[in-house]
């Protein structure tokens, strides 16, 4: 599964912070600094303008 899809999907309040955290592979803590990690929040913004 994409990972990005997942944190989409959990940015947009279909998943909980444990379940991304269990589909990523990741415990909870290390989800929410990929998730407010601002490189990724850019990397994002950059993928949908394209």
């Amino acid at each position: 599964m994409d990972k990005r899809k997942v944190i989409e999907a959990y940015q947009r309040g279909f998943l909980t912070t444990q379940e991304c955290a269990q589909i990523l592979g990741l415990d909870s803590v290390k989800i929410m600094r990929l998730v407010h990690d601002s490189n990724w929040s850019d990397q994002q913004k950059t993928q949908k303008v394209r």
